[in-house]
């Protein structure tokens, strides 16, 4: 942990600068970009029946949307207020009212026609329901009844086929840190959360590499950096405060580099509403940008240490920091060997780029003095994910970018909830403050006072692929208890993730409003569960950044949904609810209490437990992990890892399909339009090239196809790897294969092979069958 601590925010320059602004058009007018004013105004709107309460929200309590962890209206960044139009868009779903009785009770089929938007604007939950198998709606049921009937059904199964998950939807270190104690104290693991389908290779990575699971570094060290660099993260859509640090490291000199299949505009050029300068003029972010093939990553960095080692055949030092490698790692005499012995011709082929361009990059981080490396699901949606992350890891530990001012590995967190779920053991390969291993089962059976099982959990996928076992397995998932999420609508293959909620027998909803999921009948029954947001949430709440800091968020005073309860609360009253006679063990009178114990099983949360009022915060590990280049790891240094190519077969006329976001918020969507290109929810991404050899214009009806799915949309012509396309995700969902994970870190796979085809020349063949490829064309296998 680092001595060092984080020196607050500091101020941004008075002075314009007018070599970054993208036009002197004021407000961008004429460019396809962001409308903040607009939206703004919408928002507004929307939140007209509670506008005093939303105004309490945005400016006490800290963000529920990305990770960046802004408190009120302040970080602790930059100084001045911070706000962003995926936060405002986020905060109808705190203000609206409960739904009405005619929704509630809405026969299913017209609730199905629904989209998961429209169903959003239906309400809050305002009561436990109940609809049994057979019953086309749901029915009003006491909490007691709900409870009831949950610990009846887990008192009759093995813990085996029971499994808990919980997504990021604002839910606090408290709801994380109870969740996984009920779990456990009903003698199951398995229980995972939100970060097995985004950042889950990151930890793991980062565990094995340098032995933190979190980031090393914080937004500060982006400002002043000699090089930021971008890895399969478009920050600006997705986290939009950052572009405040990304326009302050500009005006500090730092170069931004993007490297993505596809030339993102939005981190082209923004107009960013909280700079005066950049709201009428806006700003240039990225200086440069490397548009790597979609999985040629690990190929991309292996040209890059090529270089590198082949520059210190001529220059010693010129490249590599030996005096960092020698005193703060190990392995790399093996990693220079298995470099070396890489064929440029190879690594061009995977990469997509030329020996040219990974030399240039390669001399661009050689004769930087600090770097700091960020990424997201470009980088970890693969099922090489930990590889491409420890590749990362690499990069930095050759060049001694760890532990310092301006250094650093940062997986930018998309939500504000899950950098704290795996630390509070909502996790199936972790427990409280350690790993699930038996040092740190033995560590917290002390402090919880009762067993915890040996037996592995398993993550979210293969539990809902549990549930189509035959009855008889031991690991038949017969109730599935899930804290938000959609999985009809975040998981590859849709059809058959609907077959194994179908499978379930009893399913438990606990959430703020429906979704497409919670609408799928059940084999004995749904039961959904009305949860508190953490504004609502009594004593208040903290959540962790996506720098580790860990802010307290406080109860704002304002209408509360019916019957709605803080989720810690349900989660400690079903367990109870099973188990009365060890009440003992599980109960916690109030938010407060909880926080104690958790400083007490998460060591390096110490702190927690003061957090009390608005505004409170501390930072666990100190401004910078490893600090020195000293690593938690057992010998106190990095580990240089070689690692292989993967193996990315592509069968003639097929193409490498990725998934990307809009206007939306992680599954959440708010716009059909992407308000950076253009691109509707139908459109693909090609290039012209491409597009030109398949005889197809831009705007043309195409059917884009696999042995998985078919997808009927359009081509939009875009600035996209050749050989390469996009879609909007989820609806590439039905494309992507079922059933493939990563092993390390078990996330699903978001990236597949596709033909691409005029939807009038693909429908003219009307006996066509879409016919698994043979297993030698397999796309995107590794070996």
């Amino acid at each position: 942990m680092s001595t060092t601590k984080h020196s607050g925010p500091i101020k941004l320059p008075a002075k314009p600068d007018s070599k970054l602004w993208v036009s002197r058009i004021p407000f961008g007018l004429g460019k396809v970009k962001p409308h903040h004013i607009r939206d703004t105004l919408k928002v507004a709107w929307d939140n007209r029946d509670a506008l005093p309460y939303a105004y309490r929200m945005l400016t006490q309590g800290v963000c529920d949307g990305c990770a960046l962890g802004v408190s009120g209206l302040y970080d602790r960044t930059l100084e001045g207020p911070h706000l962003c139009t995926t936060r405002l868009n986020l905060l109808r779903l705190n203000t609206m009212p409960a739904m009405k009785d005619a929704h509630l009770y809405a026969d299913m089929d017209a609730l199905r026609k629904l989209n998961s938007a429209e169903l959003r604007k239906l309400g809050r939950i305002p009561y436990p329901l109940l609809r049994e198998k057979g019953e086309n709606r749901f029915r009003r049921i006491t909490w007691d009844q709900a409870l009831e009937r949950i610990a009846n059904k887990i008192r009759s199964l093995p813990p085996k086929q029971i499994a808990f998950y919980m997504t990021a939807r604002g839910i606090t270190n408290e709801s994380y840190y109870v969740g996984a104690k009920t779990a456990r104290f009903l003698g199951t693991n398995h229980i995972d959360n939100a970060s097995r389908i985004c950042h889950s290779p990151s930890k793991t990575a980062l565990k094995r590499s340098v032995g933190v699971g979190a980031s090393t570094c914080n937004y500060k060290d982006w400002i002043g950096t000699d090089v930021l660099v971008f890895w399969g993260s478009v920050a600006a859509t997705n986290q939009p405060v950052s572009t405040k640090y990304m326009y302050a490291a500009k005006r500090k000199g730092t170069k931004i580099i993007v490297i993505n299949p596809y030339h993102e505009p939005a981190m082209d050029a923004y107009w960013i509403p909280s700079v005066p300068e950049s709201a009428l003029f806006g700003t240039k972010l990225a200086d440069d940008y490397y548009k790597v093939n979609i999985g040629g990553d690990i190929a991309f960095m292996n040209g890059v240490m090529k270089a590198w080692f082949e520059m210190e055949a001529t220059t010693r030092g010129s490249a590599v920091d030996w005096n960092f490698i020698g005193d703060h790692t190990t392995g790399i005499e093996p990693l220079q060997t298995h470099i070396e012995k890489q064929s440029w011709t190879q690594l061009e082929a995977s990469s997509g780029l030329s020996r040219t361009r990974m030399t240039e990059f390669a001399e661009l981080l050689a004769k930087a003095r600090t770097g700091v490396f960020v990424w997201s699901m470009g980088l970890t949606q693969h099922r090489f994910g930990t590889d491409n992350i420890s590749q990362v890891a690499n990069l930095a530990l050759l060049r001694g970018f760890l532990g310092r001012e301006h250094c650093g590995l940062m997986p930018i967190r998309g939500h504000s909830g899950v950098q704290g779920s795996g630390e509070m053991g909502a996790d199936p390969f972790s427990l409280p403050g350690g790993e699930f291993n038996d040092v740190d089962i033995e560590r917290i059976e002390g402090l919880w006072g009762f067993s915890i099982p040996r037996w592995h959990g398993d993550i979210v996928g293969v539990s809902l692929e549990n549930a189509l076992l035959p009855d008889s397995d031991e690991r038949k998932l017969k109730l599935f208890y899930t804290s938000g999420g959609n999985f009809l609508e975040t998981m590859p293959d849709p059809d058959e993730m609907r077959r194994a909620l179908e499978s379930v027998e009893i399913r438990v909803h606990q959430d703020i409003v429906f979704n497409t999921s919670t609408l799928v009948d059940a084999r004995e029954a749904v039961i959904v569960l009305p949860a508190m947001t953490r504004y609502e949430q009594p004593g208040g709440g903290t959540s962790t950044s996506t720098e580790r800091m860990v802010y307290f968020s406080p109860e704002i005073e304002g209408p509360r949904i019916g019957e709605a309860r803080a989720e810690w609360q349900i989660y400690r009253d079903l367990a109870v609810q099973v188990h009365p006679e060890r009440r003992e063990q599980i109960w916690f009178d109030h938010a407060a209490a909880i926080r104690e114990e958790i400083a007490r099983a998460v060591p390096y949360y110490d702190g927690i437990q003061e957090l009390s009022r608005q505004g409170d915060f501390f930072q666990w590990g100190g401004a910078w992990l490893c600090e020195g280049g000293t690593c938690p790891t057992p010998d106190s240094r990095g580990r240089l890892i070689p690692i292989e190519l993967p193996e990315l077969r592509k069968a003639e006329g097929r193409f490498y399909l990725t998934t990307r976001r809009g206007k939306q918020f992680n599954s959440l969507i708010f716009g059909d339009q992407d308000p950076f290109n253009g691109a509707d929810r139908g459109d693909v991404l090609l290039c012209a090239d491409d597009a030109a050899k398949l005889g197809l214009a831009s705007g043309e009806s195409i059917v884009v196809y696999n042995e998985h799915g078919r997808f009927q949309g359009r081509i939009r012509l875009a600035d996209i790897r050749a050989g390469n396309a996009a879609m909007f995700w989820p609806e590439a969902n039905p494309l992507l294969p079922k059933g493939v994970y990563e092993p390390h870190a078990g996330i699903p796979e978001y990236n597949t092979g596709v033909m691409i085809e005029k939807a009038d020349s693909f429908y003219s063949r009307k006996d066509r069958k879409l016919a698994r490829k043979p297993e030698e064309e397999s796309d995107n296998e590794e070996e």
